[in-house]
């Protein structure tokens, strides 16, 4: 509205005159705005501009306005006054800052530029603050999009539907590695990884979802709404599976580009550029993690809409031999710490085996093991730190930039997840991050032992075993004839408040601790574990456990538990070891099972409250656990009636294709309810 009253202005005041107009700043900066800034810049000229800060009027409002003055001639060279107020905060030192900046020449925040200058940066925007050696970055070099080829990529239409975490799917139905869409085909497989954007992180990662790319996206490319509209946006197709870098286009914070080696879609939320020449890749992600490049696209990209478009128009540094070389061996080394750390954690598809496990690391107990892999991790992120500062140095030199940027890099912008400081950011102290970073990475110990009790990874091999729909404990021993941890044989491994079966998840995890680490050390691993989690082990299993495993899954887990309404019954199931009789064997193995020893144990209860021989104290005390008793059994029968013993007659099928979405709520109140299950896929 307001481009059309600048516009009516500027077309009644006669050449030579001049007018002054106080609007919305957004004009300056925003590419749709680019047609009002050539013409104030071309024909015209800007010969003084305020902006205030947002509350220059009174500190409850909040107004994104400048004032400014045109004068109707062309005048390219002539230099405007442009003073920002933006740093002096409220209404009431607006006006000295202004008058301080009007009278003395020198003041930091009086800034002066021409129309000239404005045209050298592409689209023109009103950078009145930039230096002249800023200025020439955007002269002298080519843009991006000249040596590389910023695209945006796939738009599904309906992300619920064809998009899944890569967990939730049989991995037989996963490919990972196809190098262009023939071979994806040619593949048969339905689920290709996925790039569409992601948490802040640098140089790799955020490998986390799937999309359905069946026979060439067909499901894809032929979904139309009822009127026979192409729902989705299958664009840029011939740089599917092509290594390119990657990143996040919409984000409040630094931006930030990651490789992609191949075997990816792209996603509109996570767009790519494929250099030219497939040398400059290592070179291409170097620049645009730069704090070079952060400092142009907050030009570029106002908004902090990170599109193929500003991307493209950023200029590319032509470095020198040296510094070139330089840059792509420290890119190098960036990029294989990145993608250890990612790998290092099961929630990757590269995860092999837990880094507290691996012999690098390896000491005689746990408490030692994690001090040695706590000294790596610190030794990686110093080392990130060092190389991503000299990268910075060499494109700060390339640019001439020394005098607007520092290549100091904080240390919570190192995205190494095992980095405290960039995992767990806000204001905590090093040594309150130092506890969590600890307890969480013996929470990632429990995990995967949990995955061994279930076949889905083993002490014997590396990776995923068993990952396929309805695997079972015989498919994991074709595999794997003569394991040292044995897989749970029926899929069911109950989570209750004693050892009332053999396989009890608590009872479980103690026999893989003495495997894993020995028995001679087993006291003080347990020790060492229960201090780190601040509780002992059966209580965090019955109380933490699956919360960590949901938010872990990001709200799609793996694991499912049943749980009775108030949690006197919980038990767990792998999904993809899941058949339609593994509820039957919940009620018949363990339900009903665990509901009579409940009422053998009352009926103990009963007769130590009745006994004479007991003192006061124990039988009170045994009629009041008899209550307690009583009520869990009242609990389970009714759940067991019903809920589970109707559920069991259903036979429930599930397809992992199907994802977790929409086969979790098929089983009801029989699984323990996860807030949010139901939002809308990102």
């Amino acid at each position: 509205m307001y481009a059309a009253f600048i516009q009516r202005i500027n077309s009644i005041v006669r050449s030579g005159g001049a007018y002054g107009l106080m609007t919305p700043f957004t004009w300056m900066f925003i590419s749709s705005y680019e047609g009002i800034r050539a013409l104030l810049t071309t024909p015209n000229h800007i010969s003084s501009l305020v902006r205030p800060e947002y509350h220059a009027f009174f500190d409850s409002a909040y107004v994104p306005i400048c004032a400014f003055t045109v004068q109707k001639v062309a005048a390219p060279k002539r230099k405007g006054i442009f003073i920002d107020l933006n740093n002096f905060v409220g209404a009431s030192v607006q006006a000295k800052y202004l008058l301080e900046a009007i009278s003395d020449e020198t003041a930091t925040w009086r800034h002066e530029a021409s129309s000239s200058d404005f045209h050298k940066v592409p689209s023109s925007p009103i950078a009145y603050w930039l230096s002249s050696k800023a200025l020439d970055a955007f002269e002298i070099n080519s843009a991006l999009s000249i040596k590389a080829e910023p695209r945006q990529g796939l738009i599904t239409g309906d992300n619920d539907r064809f998009l899944r975490q890569w967990f939730e799917v049989a991995q037989k139905n996963t490919c990972i590695n196809a190098t262009s869409r023939v071979d994806a085909k040619d593949s048969k497989r339905r689920w290709f990884p996925h790039h569409k954007g992601g948490a802040f992180r640098k140089w790799f990662g955020n490998h986390e979802h799937l999309v359905d790319w069946e026979d060439d996206g067909s499901r894809i490319r032929n979904f139309f709404d009822d009127n026979g509209k192409l729902r989705s946006r299958p664009q840029n197709l011939e740089y599917f599976f092509k290594p390119a870098a990657t990143w996040t286009s919409l984000t409040v914070g630094c931006f930030n580009a990651r490789i992609c080696e191949g075997g990816f879609i792209y996603d509109a939320k996570g767009p790519l550029a494929k250099p030219k020449a497939e040398s400059d890749l290592g070179i291409l992600i170097a620049m645009l993690n730069s704090s070079a490049s952060n400092f142009f696209l907050k030009l570029l990209a106002p908004t902090m809409d990170y599109n193929q478009g500003p991307v493209g128009r950023l200029p590319w540094a032509e470095l020198v031999s040296q510094s070139r070389s330089t840059a792509e061996a420290n890119t190098k080394v960036l990029v294989r710490h990145a993608k250890s750390d990612w790998d290092a954690y099961e929630t990757s598809w590269d995860f092999t085996a837990l880094p507290l496990l691996h012999l690098d690391h390896r000491a005689e107990t746990l408490d030692h093991t994690y001090t040695a892999l706590r000294s790596h991790w610190q030794g990686m992120t110093d080392e990130m730190q060092t190389l991503e500062e000299e990268n910075n140095r060499i494109f700060i030199d390339a640019y001439g930039l020394q005098d607007e940027l520092t290549p100091e890099v904080p240390l919570n912008e190192i995205t190494l997840t095992c980095n405290p400081a960039y995992r767990y950011g806000g204001n905590a102290s090093d040594a309150d991050r130092e506890i969590r970073l600890r307890a969480d990475t013996v929470a990632e110990f429990l995990a995967y032992a949990v995955g061994c009790m279930f076949g889905r990874y083993s002490l014997d091999a590396p990776g995923l075993i068993l990952a396929n729909q309805g695997e079972t404990l015989a498919d994991y021993l074709t595999r794997i004839p003569d394991p040292q941890f044995m897989p749970d044989a029926d899929n069911v491994i109950p989570m209750l408040d004693a050892d009332w079966f053999a396989d009890d998840i608590t009872d479980r995890f103690r026999q893989f601790l003495r495997v894993s680490f020995g028995e001679n050390t087993f006291r003080e691993n347990l020790r060492f574990i229960e201090d780190a989690l601040g509780k002992d082990i059966r209580k965090y299993f019955t109380k933490d456990f699956y919360a960590d495993h949901v938010k872990r899954y990001k709200k799609r887990p793996i694991y499912w538990m049943l749980s009775s309404p108030k949690g006197s019954f919980q038990a767990l199931i792998y999904m993809h070891r899941y058949r339609s009789d593994t509820v039957s064997v919940v009620l018949n193995d363990y339900l009903r099972e665990y509901i009579s020893k409940l009422e053998a144990e009352r009926g103990r209860l009963e007769k130590l409250s009745d006994d004479a021989s007991a003192s006061q104290a124990q039988r009170t005390k045994a009629l009041k656990d008899m209550a307690g008793v009583g009520k869990q059994i009242e609990e389970l029968n009714a759940w067991e009636r019903d809920v589970v013993f109707p559920m069991a007659q259903q036979k429930i099928e599930i397809d992992l294709d199907d994802g977790v979405k929409a086969n979790y709520p098929k089983f009801g109140t029989a699984l323990k309810k996860i807030p949010g299950l139901e939002a809308k896929n990102d």
